[in-house]
C-alpha cells in the first residue's frame, strides 16, 4: 500500500516513518513549506529532512513555493484558530498531492508530536480525506516520542524549538508579563 507522509520537520519524522515501513508501507514524504517562519527556519527544516532522508533512502516531494503571505492573509484576525487553518491547509495539501500520485493514504507527521491538537488533526485529517477521495491513515505516532528525540540527537538532526508559524516562534520569546 502506497501512503504519502506529511513531515514538518526531521525529528517529527523519524519515529512515524520508521513505524511505517515497518508495517509494509510505500512510503513517500512530503515536506510542506507555507507555514515555516521565518524562511531561514524554512531552509533549516528542509535540509534536515533531505539529510534524513538521504542517510535512509526514503523519497521525499518537496513544495517548491513559499507562501508567507497566502499564510498571513488566511490567520491575520484569527489568530486563535491558526493551528486549525494550518492543519487544514498541510493535510488538504498532502491528500491532493496523494490523490495525484495514485497513493493508498495520506498521513501526518503532526500525529507524533505531544505539542499538537492530535484531536483535532485526527478529525481534520479525516474530513479532508473523506472531501478529496483519498482515505487518511490515522496512528498515534505519539508513543515514539522518546524514541524519535533520541535518535534525532544522535543524528546530530537540527531540531527546532516551535511548530514553525512565526505566532509559536513570537510565544516562545515573549511573555505578556510586561516586558
Amino acid at each position: 500500500m502506497k501512503i504519502l507522509l506529511h513531515i514538518c520537520c526531521a525529528p517529527c519524522g523519524i519515529y512515524p516513518i520508521k513505524n511505517l515501513l515497518k508495517n509494509g508501507f510505500d512510503l513517500t514524504g512530503f515536506f510542506y513549506r507555507h507555514n515555516i517562519h521565518p524562511y531561514t527556519e524554512c531552509v533549516r527544516r528542509q535540509e534536515a529532512v533531505q539529510a534524513y532522508s538521504e542517510k535512509i533512502g526514503l523519497r521525499v516531494i518537496y513544495q517548491k513555493d513559499y507562501d508567507l503571505e497566502g499564510f498571513l492573509r488566511n490567520v491575520v484576525f484569527r489568530e486563535s484558530e491558526r493551528c486549525g487553518y494550518c492543519y487544514h491547509d498541510r493535510l488538504r495539501t498532502t491528500a491532493l498531492i496523494a490523490k495525484r500520485g495514485r497513493f493508498d493514504y495520506f498521513t501526518s507527521t503532526l500525529l507524533y508530536s505531544r505539542f499538537q491538537n492530535h484531536k483535532m488533526i485526527k478529525s481534520i485529517g479525516e474530513s479532508v480525506g473523506k472531501s478529496v477521495g483519498i482515505p487518511f491513515y490515522y496512528e498515534d505516532f505519539r508513543i515514539g516520542w522518546k524514541k524519535g528525540i533520541e535518535e534525532s540527537k544522535q543524528l546530530g538532526l537540527y531540531r527546532q524549538q516551535y511548530c514553525g508559524c512565526i505566532y509559536s516562534e513570537k510565544e516562545r520569546f515573549f511573555h505578556s508579563s510586561g516586558r
